[in-house]
């Protein structure tokens, strides 16, 4: 805080940061953004910065640290990422015409939601602001991304919901005007979502009465009132570019928790966050970043109307069977930039010249791709084209303005073309004259002197000078001559008449300059105009991007148009496949399956050893319904299916680090999840559901689960487990099938098939996966041993606790360990070593191998007699 002894300039910063106490003030001194007290002392821990102090001969030095402005940005964005808010502190008028304190205000708040992501990393990302309003019903959500303007809102019932819709939504910062419980504060800091308190305006403004007029849902309207004025407090700024807020529900398309979204791995990997491996990583064709950011929000939010499905199925079959269509659209297509990204920054008021010209390049595409879109044989194509304005009046307007290759800096000249303004050419004229008046003085000059080397020259510091050397001095006529500068080896000096025409050609400079920056203006603001327009354009050519790439995934991979049936749930799918194990693997080498469950079957038993690729056909069905959704072809022979309107899944045993739940808590609430909410048209994936506690609590819990989703829900299920007692329901539940995944015992190996076969597993062979691990072979003895004992007393007779301890005791008339005695027959061990002996193939090893199984067995029984 400000004390009697704190100068003016701290007054000031202390008087601005009491208005921004959550976020680091950045304050504009001079060249550089400083930082001062707790900001400089955690800022130089973040940025790596040197700390220092002001004021260090009083009793109380400053802690300080500063930037260079020049290079802000880089500072800026990585306090953003790691969920800060930096506030931008600037001078508002020059320091050499101020009187007394410099006047600074803060020009824009950075925050995780505002952040305008532009770095090549960043180019297929959304970064959205969410805004959160509480009301009597429940709660209205509305959500923006600053760069590109998009607006949509809706209204859910409980914060759970809402939850689940940030974490979908990969939102960095949510604004909430209600009051977080203690749980929902853990869980926003869990999940890294930065919470940040409303900011009302005053007054009615123009960008919230637009954004919010379609909307009627009065939750809807307040969020997204809130929304916009957050925006307009922080950005303080023009926001031509938002768009009129779009009204959604969630249940318009396929429901998917964000849970379901990760297990499914569709927009990134869940073991390392990246793209690879991903649903998104396979289909992703696009050759546009804004083509590439709404497939993500196809992806996100599938289809429920089978008119939507099929104009994007007929949009990409068209693609796909016109190939030199779809080749030139491509073609074009490279040439687009991210049209609703530069859209926003012409609507910030920060786009350059540069980027006024990837605009015309973009908009000079758009013919070539309407050409060829028109040429097609498909009418769908052609409708699709007619409804493109190609907006060939801006293009044309900004390459006659600009130069081919201009600065990136708009205020220094060197922007506009010759022929743009007549004042502008008279400037430029007066300044190649006067080089060329320079270079006639220069040798006039020469000629009068007498000096063959003196030069007529300049530099920004002392401007124009004439140059001689040391040993012409004396040849100087100082009586016209007046020295100006002296260096090592020569002296400068100015005369009346180069001062003159110095200040003719200053003059002309700088009003060239100037008048430069005018006329860019004005064309940036003639831009804006066409903010709708271009906006539209954008979303249409990302559209065509993602069918594009649809046409082409569809060609390269083999996949085959999914057709939809509305009268039944009965799914046929033929020889389909998982579309990223299928990518990874080698060509040809993927072994497909069939999915058929007609009106007679609900629910697919499937059981099998672990690794035989059960989690695999289950992730299989779920993704191809829902890539057919989103109007992607599906990687099948042919597929048959419903509309689904919801996905469940419980795949994978892992702790919820967000919600503080244990494996078996995030099972059992993803079980209940399915069983709450799911009806006849959803997909039910369930994954060794019970495996969580003890074996008879699990199975108990498991069958349970499959009685009441055959006999209450009804919805297509695929349950995979390890509990074979449960392949018995089928003599009980009508509408449940087993299946197994095939696998097989050769030389006592196990070879897995990886194909679905009709009927329970005969075994779940356990001991066999553990032997391919490589578990010590005692181990795997003891393990057999002990399964063999299992099955013979039978499962269902085991007494209590303390009575299986007695599984681990001798074993009744087995040979005493008296070294002495011979033993009466061959041990197990024994006849292990001999079966492995018998079935080793001696030409598939190398003599090391040899040499380490001989080795192997001699410990075996070594181990055997102690």
């Amino acid at each position: 805080m400000a004390n009697t002894s704190t100068t003016p300039m701290m007054e000031q910063y202390y008087e601005i940061k009491k208005q921004y106490p959550d976020a680091f003030l950045f304050y504009r001194v001079g060249d550089f953004y400083e930082l001062f007290e707790e900001d400089a002392v955690k800022g130089a821990q973040i940025l790596e910065l040197t700390l220092t102090h002001r004021s260090n001969k009083t009793k109380n030095p400053i802690p300080m640290a500063g930037v260079p402005h020049m290079a802000v940005d880089n500072y800026v964005n990585t306090l953003v990422e790691k969920g800060y808010k930096v506030a931008l502190c600037e001078q508002l008028e020059d320091p050499k015409k101020a009187k007394g304190m410099v006047k600074r205000g803060i020009i824009q708040l950075v925050t995780p939601g505002t952040m305008m992501a532009e770095g090549p990393n960043e180019a297929k990302e959304s970064n959205y602001l969410t805004s959160v309003v509480t009301t009597k019903s429940g709660f209205g959500l509305a959500y923006s991304d600053l760069s590109t303007g998009e607006v949509y809102a809706t209204h859910l019932k409980d914060f759970a919901s809402v939850s689940n819709e940030l974490l979908s939504l990969r939102t960095r910062e949510v604004v909430y005007d209600g009051t977080l419980t203690e749980d929902n504060k853990d869980f926003l800091h869990k999940a890294n979502i930065t919470v940040s308190t409303p900011t009302p305006l005053e007054g009615e403004h123009a960008e919230i009465s637009y954004v919010e007029q379609n909307l009627h849902n009065q939750a809807e309207k307040l969020a997204a009132e809130q929304l916009v004025s957050y925006l307009l407090t922080t950005q303080k700024r023009s926001l031509a570019h938002l768009q009129i807020a779009k009204s959604y529900e969630v249940n318009q398309y396929l429901q998917m928790s964000h849970v379901v979204q990760n297990n499914l791995e569709l927009i990134s990997s869940a073991k390392t966050g990246k793209k690879m491996g991903s649903l998104f990583w396979v289909i992703d064709k696009t050759h546009t970043a804004m083509g590439a950011r709404l497939l993500k929000q196809w992806l996100s939010r599938p289809l429920l109307s089978v008119d939507q499905i099929n104009h994007r199925q007929e949009m990409v079959q068209a693609l796909l069977d016109g190939y030199f269509t779809r080749e030139n659209v491509v073609d074009a297509l490279k040439g687009v930039y991210d049209l609703e990204r530069l859209t926003g920054r012409i609507a910030f008021g920060n786009v350059n010249a540069r980027e006024l010209l990837q605009l015309s390049r973009s908009l000079h595409a758009v013919p070539v791709i309407l050409d060829a879109l028109e040429q097609s044989d498909s009418d769908v194509l052609k409708d699709f084209a007619a409804k493109i304005d190609p907006l060939q009046g801006v293009a044309e307007l900004i390459s006659t303005t600009i130069v081919k290759d201009p600065p990136v800096l708009t205020t220094e000249g060197g922007l506009i073309r010759e022929g743009v303004d007549a004042q502008l050419d008279r400037y430029r004229d007066a300044m190649d004259n006067g080089k060329q008046w320079l270079a006639q003085m220069e040798a006039e000059e020469r000629q009068k002197t007498g000096i063959d080397n003196l030069k007529v020259g300049y530099n920004k510091v002392f401007g124009y000078y004439i140059q001689v050397s040391n040993g012409n001095k004396k040849k100087v006529p100082l009586d016209r001559y007046t020295r100006k500068q002296t260096l090592t080896n020569s002296e400068r000096y100015i005369t009346p008449e180069l001062k003159e025409h110095e200040n003719l050609i200053m003059e002309a400079q700088t009003r060239s300059t100037d008048l430069e920056y005018d006329i860019f203006v004005k064309l940036r603001e003639e831009t804006k105009k066409y903010i709708p327009a271009l906006q539209k354009l954008g979303n249409q050519l990302a559209e065509l991007d993602v069918y594009t790439g649809f046409a082409t995934v569809a060609e390269q991979n083999n996949y085959c148009r999914p057709v939809f049936h509305t009268d039944n749930q009965d799914i046929n799918v033929i020889d389909g496949r998982h579309p990223v194990v299928e990518k990874v693997m080698t060509a040809g080498s993927y072994i497909p399956n069939n999915v058929e469950m007609g009106e007679d079957t609900d629910v697919y038993l499937i059981t099998g050893p672990n690794m035989s690729g059960k989690s695999t056909y289950m992730r299989q069905m779920a993704l191809i319904a829902i890539m057919a959704q989103v109007g992607c072809f599906v990687p099948a022979d042919s597929a048959e299916l419903p509309v689904f309107d919801q996905i469940f899944t419980r795949i994978g045993a892992a702790d919820d680090l967000i919600s503080g739940q244990s494996t078996f808590m995030v099972e059992m609430s993803e079980a209940n999840e399915a069983l709450q909410y799911a009806t006849k048209r959803s997909l039910v994936l369930f994954d060794e559901i019970g495996r969580g506690t003890a074996t008879y609590d699990g199975m108990a819990l498991a069958g349970a689960i499959v009685k009441y989703l055959h006999d209450k829900v009804g919805a297509k299920t695929l349950f995979a487990t390890h509990y074979h007692e449960l392949t018995d329901m089928d003599k009980t539940l009508n509408h449940l099938k087993n299946i197994h995944v095939g696998a097989t015992e050769e030389n006592g190996k196990l070879i897995f098939l990886h194909k679905i076969l009709a009927g329970p597993a005969d075994q779940s062979y356990g001991i066999h996966v553990a032997q391919l691990a490589g578990l010590p072979n005692k181990v795997l003895r003891e393990a057999t041993k002990l399964l063999k004992r299992l099955e013979a007393q039978g499962a269902s007779e085991l007494g209590p606790a303390t009575e299986q301890l007695d599984l681990f005791a001798k074993v009744p008339n087995e040979p005493t360990e008296d070294k002495a005695e011979p033993k009466a027959e061959m041990s197990d061990a024994d006849k292990e070593i001999l079966d492995q002996i018998s079935n080793l193939y001696l030409a598939d090893k190398t003599p090391l191998q040899v040499m380490q199984l001989v080795a192997n067995w001699q410990d075996d029984l070594k181990d055997d007699d102690k």
